[in-house]
């Protein structure tokens, strides 16, 4: 099958720019910050309910809302205020080069909020390169989020977009979003530029003990570099 028939579904932080150094430090500090303020936690404490949350769902903003009764939309936006951002983001050029010339229909789909996406991809002069931007705001079925690595929300999303499994390919850093995409017959790329500032967090995103050099079943490529992806497909 030619690039020019698949979908490509873009993870955004550690994927399409270096979150590690942009954001995911501020943006942890700003998560376990309103956990102690709005749950009246100690600061360990609350460091340690973000993490577990964040390893039993796969978000901290579920364990909140599911437990703790939070508005989703409240978290968010008090959480990703993130002031000096922009200063602090950078991608590759390459990159942004290699996703203009990329053919097929693409979208950005991550499990962060869309004000925080579109801050992101406008600075880094990425937005014109998508069809679409999929947020956390429109991961949900029945009135409740799904995000990544929901495998219901994957086959919802592809019902939605009447995208055929096998045509997409997603692209991320996080493996366990791909295992869920591979089990629902998409395509997937282990986006391994960033994956430094990322081998610390692994845990939290359920694959402990996986080596950059290897490659799981359900990865079908490790890459660097976007322009790889032409060649792959």
């Amino acid at each position: 099958m030619t690039s020019r028939r698949l979908t490509w579904l873009f993870d955004l932080d550690n994927t399409l720019h270096d979150a590690s150094h942009a954001a995911f430090g501020p943006t942890n500090q700003a998560m376990t910050d309103y956990i102690a303020t709005h749950l009246a936690l100690p600061h360990d404490e609350a460091w340690a309910l973000r993490q577990h949350y964040w390893n039993r769902y796969g978000a901290t903003l579920l364990g909140l809302v599911k437990h703790h009764g939070v508005k989703a939309a409240h978290f968010l936006e008090q959480t990703h205020r993130l002031p000096g951002l922009e200063a602090r983001l950078r991608t590759s050029a390459h990159d942004r080069a290699a996703l203009r010339r990329l053919p097929g229909r693409k979208f950005v789909l991550t499990n962060a909020p869309r004000a925080y996406a579109l801050r992101v991809l406008n600075t880094l002069r990425l937005a014109s390169c998508f069809d679409g931007v999929i947020s956390i705001e429109d991961m949900t079925m029945f009135g409740e989020h799904r995000p990544k690595p929901d495998a219901r929300m994957f086959r919802h999303l592809l019902a939605r977009l009447k995208l055929v499994p096998s045509r997409c390919v997603l692209v991320e850093d996080t493996l366990a979003h791909q295992r869920s995409a591979c089990r629902v017959g998409m395509r997937t790329a282990w986006m391994q530029r960033y994956l430094r500032g990322a081998i610390h967090t692994a845990g939290a995103r359920g694959e402990v003990g996986v080596h950059p050099c290897h490659k799981p079943a359900y990865v079908y490529a490790r890459i660097k570099r976007i322009q790889t992806l032409r060649s792959l497909w």
